[in-house]
């Protein structure tokens, strides 16, 4: 059941409310004929619209995001509010360039670290692609001359590329992702990192709200949004290669890492391969060896080390969790779910008998203390509850206060900034939006327990 909102008529919109007969409705591609369903159809009516205002306010939120990303980046540049008047009186006020490589996106200005954690070395197994993985997925949101100097000067690695990947439905490139190579005399361990959904990119968000499913035979139903952000090809499904189309600008994200990888895999036989992303970007990590176990693609996932999602949202059914904890176990893959906190989006979309989505495998979950433990699903697993809201805001608190606290007990790289200050005082009413962005992410990856990653734990073997 794949939706189609660009060509959703007003009152065929209305009318899949009052009728079952889904099959009359051009903008649901399904191979159903009826949903008797209400709860249902209001979900398929509620996606649409939400679908249709992001896109009526994509040029709005994409000015806003200009606006403030680059009145954060000229603060930052000229040294500060104070140092930026003095500037501004002497003339002397340094531009931002928005495709530079000191340029840093919304995210970057939240937290602006780079370096890797000096103190956790390869030897230190899962815990070090962790921390790794965690701060590419973090850097995948900045700008291509941004990531390239991260990769190369601050974290002396090989940089593979940057690519921005076309969404056929959406008709445009929505998907970004980079490569690097992390090789010495003891490794080669290629990393593929998915960018997550951007503050300001309603397409990015419409791929999220986008709540329809594509089912994989034998495998399960997956989200709509994400195989589509993935590289679903539109009429066509998933085959082995994707079929020409004159429309496309760009490639087919899944398709052409598929063959990157191949590439760079064929060069040394040692080499093997990890897969991240934060947000969207994990949901997309986690559904990127899906599809190449669909093609049976063996060699692929002999390779895969290990698949590192943070802040992730559910993916599938409870079908699918049980297809992909079985195909996980057979490949020797393991599979790290990285939750902080009262994160809101690793609870969404809903796990209930209308949405059906369903997390797989175990979770390793994190408190404000950044103390770790594996768990079957995170605490309030669907987030929205009266009996959870006035501990949720009490928490937002107490990480409002360890802002000013934590440079002291955890050392000066752990510093918070005014502006992720400010962002958490305004994420109060809604403690489960400041603690989504990486930061907090970081902090679990760097100060959690290297037990949590060892073979024996419960969750990431499973």
């Amino acid at each position: 059941m794949l939706l189609k909102h660009q060509e959703v008529r007003f009152l065929d919109l209305f009318r899949i409310l009052f009728s079952s007969d889904i099959e009359k409705r051009k903008f649901v591609d399904c191979s159903a004929v009826r949903e008797e369903s209400l709860q249902h159809r209001w979900i398929i009516f509620t996606s649409i619209v939400a679908q249709k205002f992001l896109q009526c306010m994509s040029k709005p939120l994409a000015g806003m995001g200009w606006l403030i990303e680059m009145w954060l980046n000229l603060l930052r540049n000229n040294g500060g509010f104070g140092r930026f008047l003095l500037n501004l009186g002497r003339g002397r006020i340094e531009i931002p360039d928005r495709t530079g490589e000191t340029f840093l996106s919304f995210v970057g200005n939240l937290d602006t670290r780079v370096d890797l954690d000096g103190s956790i070395k390869h030897e230190d197994g899962s815990k070090y692609y962790a921390a790794l993985s965690m701060m590419a997925s973090k850097v995948a949101y900045e700008n291509q001359a941004v990531i390239q100097k991260t990769v190369t000067q601050h974290w002396k690695m090989e940089y593979l590329g940057f690519y921005n990947y076309w969404n056929d439905y959406q008709e445009k490139a929505t998907t970004q992702a980079f490569l690097l190579e992390d090789k010495d005399d003891d490794r080669d361990t290629i990393i593929v990192a998915f960018r997550g959904t951007e503050t300001f990119d309603a397409d990015a968000w419409s791929s999220d709200v986008d709540i329809s499913w594509y089912e994989l035979p034998t495998i399960g139903k997956i989200h709509g949004g994400f195989m589509k952000t993935l590289g679903l090809q539109k009429n066509v499904g998933w085959p082995k290669d994707p079929v020409p189309n004159d429309k496309r600008k760009a490639p087919l994200a899944y398709y052409d890492i598929r063959e990157r990888l191949k590439e760079q895999l064929t060069k040394n036989g040692q080499t093997r391969f990890v897969i991240t992303g934060h947000s969207l970007g994990g949901a997309l990590a986690i559904l990127f060896p899906v599809v190449l176990a669909f093609h049976e693609e063996k060699m692929l996932l002999e390779r895969l080390e290990g698949v590192y999602t943070f802040g992730q949202p559910r993916v599938g059914n409870e079908q699918f969790g049980q297809f992909m904890e079985k195909m996980l176990t057979e490949n020797g893959i393991r599979y790290f779910r990285f939750v902080y906190g009262n994160d809101i989006v690793p609870r969404l979309p809903y796990d209930d008998k209308n949405f059906m989505f369903k997390h797989f495998g175990s979770c390793l979950y994190f408190n404000r203390h950044y103390e770790g433990k594996v768990v079957d699903e995170e605490p309030n697993k669907n987030y929205f509850s009266a009996l959870r809201t006035i501990p949720k805001i009490i928490n937002a608190i107490m990480e409002l206060i360890r802002s000013f606290t934590i440079s002291g007990s955890k050392g000066p790289d752990y510093k918070e900034g005014w502006f992720l200050i400010v962002f958490r005082l305004m994420g109060l009413p809604m403690p489960g939006v400041p603690v989504h962005f990486p930061q907090d992410y970081v902090n679990a990856t760097r100060l959690g327990t290297s037990d949590l990653f060892l073979p024996s734990s419960k969750g990431p073997d499973q």
